[in-house]
């Protein structure tokens, strides 16, 4: 058992779930500062974002689209209804999600945040450097998923 604990040295910074939760934080903090004109979290704004562009979508699909759990989408929803940014609609078992004039009123607005969010960290990484993180990291992601079912 000694033997195994001096096998695992624990360095923070050689350790991928410490970087990977450490820049999480960091960027999050950036995208919440570029949001904030928006008076919404990153998330929230993402979301009526992608219901904006599509004029209507199912709820489960944006689920998917931003990776996020049934019951926080329902909660985001419930914030955004609540501003009246966007509406639900019933159709069968299935719950779409619609514009409103109030969430489109918004959208330059979301588009703008966005570009300022990507200007925070467009120089630091070449577009090959950009382009091959985003790839090791859906691989990863990927198969950690595909791993747990």
């Amino acid at each position: 058992m000694a033997d195994e604990m001096k096998e695992c040295d624990c360095k923070l910074d050689g350790c991928l779930f410490f970087s990977t939760a450490k820049l999480a934080r960091v960027f999050g903090k950036i995208a919440d500062d570029a949001f904030s004109k928006t008076g919404l979290s990153p998330s929230h704004a993402l979301l009526l974002y992608l219901v904006n562009q599509e004029g209507g979508i199912p709820q489960k699909e944006i689920g998917e689209l931003l990776h996020l759990m049934p019951s926080t989408i329902t909660r985001f929803v419930e914030k955004l209804e609540q501003k009246k940014l966007v509406r639900k609609r019933n159709q069968g078992k299935n719950v779409y999600l619609c514009t409103t004039e109030k969430g489109l009123s918004m959208q330059d607005e979301i588009i703008k945040a966005w570009n300022n969010l990507n200007k925070k960290y467009k120089n630091i990484l070449t577009e090959a450097e950009t382009l091959q993180y985003i790839l090791l990291s859906n691989k990863l992601l990927s198969e950690i998923e595909n791993q747990e079912d």
